[in-house]
């Protein structure tokens, strides 16, 4: 199972390698990482996706809260939350009727085209992992040029 684990730290110097540096140390794996500054220039704000069961969950949660630099740790995985993914893939279009069939796709997801040229197309995405990795099996058979996907970001949700 993969965990969504996000942490709010204090905006320094060597917090995020430290705990890279903590989690690998321990032999678990850090499938995405995402850091930035929230609201607060002096916090920022981590969201890590772990894969392991439970007990890889508890160790990482424990050990991380207790670094220095660790404001909170949270798994947001089981809660109410929000989590998103940005792509930007570059895309080879040979002729007229593939440029067509990237811009149909591109349109049944809500991607957006985020340039051209005469020999290719980029384009950005937002949606879930799920949402992303189907629209990334569907331009499998076109020829990719470039791709970066973000790994995910998530907020957990207010309970109502």
């Amino acid at each position: 199972m993969k965990h969504i684990i996000t942490a709010l730290v204090e905006n320094k110097p060597g917090v995020l390698a430290r705990i890279v540096g903590l989690i690998s140390g321990r032999g678990y794996n850090i499938e995405t990482l995402n850091v930035g500054p929230t609201q607060d220039p002096a916090i920022s704000k981590m969201t890590l996706v772990v894969p392991g069961d439970d007990h890889v969950l508890e160790q990482v949660t424990l050990q991380v809260g207790k670094l220095v630099d660790v404001i909170s740790v949270t798994d947001v995985t089981g809660a109410r939350h929000l989590d998103r993914e940005l792509i930007l893939v570059e895309i080879a279009t040979d002729s007229v009727a593939q440029r067509a069939e990237i811009l149909e796709l591109t349109t049944r997801f809500q991607a957006a085209i985020a340039g051209e040229t005469q020999r290719s197309v980029s384009l950005q995405m937002v949606g879930s992992s799920d949402v992303v990795s189907d629209f990334m099996l569907l331009l499998k058979p076109y020829t990719i040029l470039d791709l970066s996907r973000s790994g995910q970001i998530a907020v957990a949700r207010a309970e109502s």
